[in-house]
């Protein structure tokens, strides 16, 4: 088992804000590396070249997507204030950039937010959830389950037998497999869960980010988080996709917006 802290270890080349990564190919979907590991990879090289200690939001670009093995990170501080920390950085793979973000680090608190017009997600309780297995059937595997432990809500899971609900919504509970807590960095995975929302609808098959933004608004207490992801519009070959993450406590620590490809029937 890979576990995240090692899957994202960087080297750093001497005093300049570049990093070698070896990408781990159990941080994958089907032979694709996942989307919130690569942007967790950029947000962990961000945060050593800054002096605030945490993400509080990205905005990722996917342009080429790269392979498991050596890949290099640049990153370049924008602007360094009191407050925040603002940063760009790339992901290459030889030579040909895969992966940009825009990055801004600053500092969270675990304590509870002074207003909040999001009512947590109600899902039941976790040993009552269905979970996501690493084998999805036709030889196609999903590394990811093996290092994060997901359980879908049983009234979105029906996909898996031919009957998706076609709300566009789909809960569930995410762990990471090791054991960990989540933290800031490690969360960009559980806000973009697996299965693609488009399953629910009744549209199978890969669904590949073009753009992801994440905000993280507070510490995560220990234990699962739940995320709710629901779908707004598909059409144009492209469809949105938005996440929401709520801890132990009920509090809303992280929110994400996509748009990936899809291919409508």
């Amino acid at each position: 088992m890979a576990h995240f802290q090692t899957a994202t270890a960087l080297i750093r080349r001497g005093d300049r804000p570049v990093f070698d990564i070896e990408l781990d190919p159990q941080w994958t979907i089907g032979a694709k590396l996942h989307g919130g590991y690569l942007l967790a990879v950029l947000a962990r090289a961000a945060a050593g070249v800054s002096s605030h200690p945490h993400l509080t939001a990205i905005s990722g670009s996917f342009s080429v997507a790269p392979e498991p093995g050596p890949a290099v990170v640049e990153v370049e501080v924008l602007r360094e204030g009191r407050g925040l920390t603002q940063l760009r950085a790339r992901l290459s793979q030889h030579g040909a950039p895969c992966t940009e973000a825009l990055i801004t680090q600053g500092v969270l608190t675990d304590g509870d937010a002074w207003w909040s017009g999001v009512d947590p997600v109600e899902i039941p309780p976790e040993q009552d959830c269905l979970p996501v297995p690493a084998d999805g059937g036709g030889g196609f595997r999903i590394g990811l389950m093996d290092v994060v432990e997901q359980r879908l809500d049983p009234a979105a899971a029906g996909f898996a037998v031919g009957q998706p609900s076609r709300k566009g919504v789909i809960s569930s509970w995410l762990r990471l497999a090791d054991g960990s807590d989540w933290d800031p960095v490690s969360l960009l995975v559980a806000l973009d869960p697996v299965p693609p929302i488009s399953y629910d609808l009744g549209i199978a098959g890969w669904a590949p980010t073009v753009q992801f933004t994440a905000y993280l608004r507070g510490l995560p207490a220990p234990g699962p988080v739940r995320v709710r992801m629901r779908a707004g519009e598909i059409g144009g070959d492209r469809m949105d996709e938005v996440a929401e993450l709520w801890d132990e406590k009920n509090r809303l620590i992280g929110q994400a917006t996509q748009i990936a490809a899809v291919r409508v029937p």
